[in-house]
C-alpha cells in the first residue's frame, strides 16, 4: 500500500514538473484565412505584426525591420527633453537593459517622438549618459510621421503632437514586448515598476518558447 501511494507521489510531482508555462498572448487583430497545403485547403490565422520601419540610430546606423531578425525586443516612445513621464520611464527601462546583458537575442528600440530636437548626435550623447551600447539599445529618430505612424498603427501605442501639453507632445509610457516575428506579446506601463518586474518575466517566459 505504501509503495503505491509513493508511486502515485512520485507520478504527479513528474506530471507537474513536465506541465509547459502557458504561452504568452498574441495581441492585436487576427485574421483567418484559407490556404492550400498538400492539395488541401486549410484555415490559418494571420496575427497582426509590426509594419516595415527605417529609422537612424545614435550611431549614425540604419535601422530596420532587418535589424530585428531573429531577436525578441522592448519597444517604447520618448523624448529627451520630456519633463513629465519619461525620466520615470529611462530609470524603468535601464532595469530592463540590465537584465539583458546576456540574452544575445534581446534588444531595446526606443523611438524619438521629437526627432527635430532629438538629432542623431545628441541620442548618441543621450545614450552615453546612459552608460548603454547600440549593440543592445537602440535609440532612433527619423520622420516625425512615421514615427507617429509606426506608434499608433504597429504598436498600438500613443505618440502626437500636443500643444495644451508641457513639453508639446502627449504620449504614453507604454513598454511593448515584440516576438521574433515581429508580433506583439506584451504591453506594460513603463513608470510602474510592477509591470516591469512582468516585463522581465516575461522576456524569460517569451525565450522559452525559441527554446532559449
Amino acid at each position: 500500500m505504501r509503495t503505491s501511494l509513493f508511486s502515485f507521489l512520485v507520478l504527479i510531482l513528474v506530471s507537474c514538473s513536465k506541465t509547459k508555462e502557458e504561452k504568452l498572448p498574441i495581441l492585436g487583430y487576427r485574421e483567418v484565412v484559407a490556404k492550400e497545403i498538400d492539395g488541401k485547403k486549410v484555415a490559418d490565422t494571420v496575427y497582426h505584426a509590426i509594419a516595415e520601419f527605417e529609422f537612424v540610430n545614435q550611431d549614425s546606423v540604419l535601422v530596420n525591420n532587418t535589424t530585428f531578425d531573429g531577436k525578441i525586443y522592448v519597444a517604447d516612445f520618448f523624448f529627451t527633453s520630456c519633463r513629465t513621464i519619461c525620466p520615470k520611464m529611462k530609470t524603468q527601462m535601464l532595469r530592463v537593459y540590465d537584465s539583458i546583458q546576456s540574452m544575445s537575442d534581446v534588444l531595446i528600440l526606443s523611438h524619438t517622438i521629437d526627432p527635430e530636437h532629438d538629432t542623431v548626435a545628441l541620442l548618441h550623447d543621450f545614450a552615453e549618459r546612459l552608460g548603454v551600447s547600440s549593440a543592445k539599445w537602440h535609440f532612433v529618430t527619423g520622420e516625425q510621421d512615421k514615427i507617429f505612424q509606426i506608434a499608433q498603427t504597429s504598436y498600438f501605442a500613443t505618440a502626437m503632437a500636443d500643444a495644451t501639453e508641457p513639453d508639446g507632445f502627449i504620449h504614453s509610457g507604454a513598454f511593448l514586448l515584440i516576438d521574433k516575428e515581429r508580433r506583439i506579446r506584451g504591453k506594460y506601463d513603463g513608470t510602474l515598476e510592477e509591470d516591469v518586474n512582468r516585463l522581465i518575466v516575461d522576456i524569460k517566459r517569451l525565450r522559452k518558447e525559441y527554446g532559449e
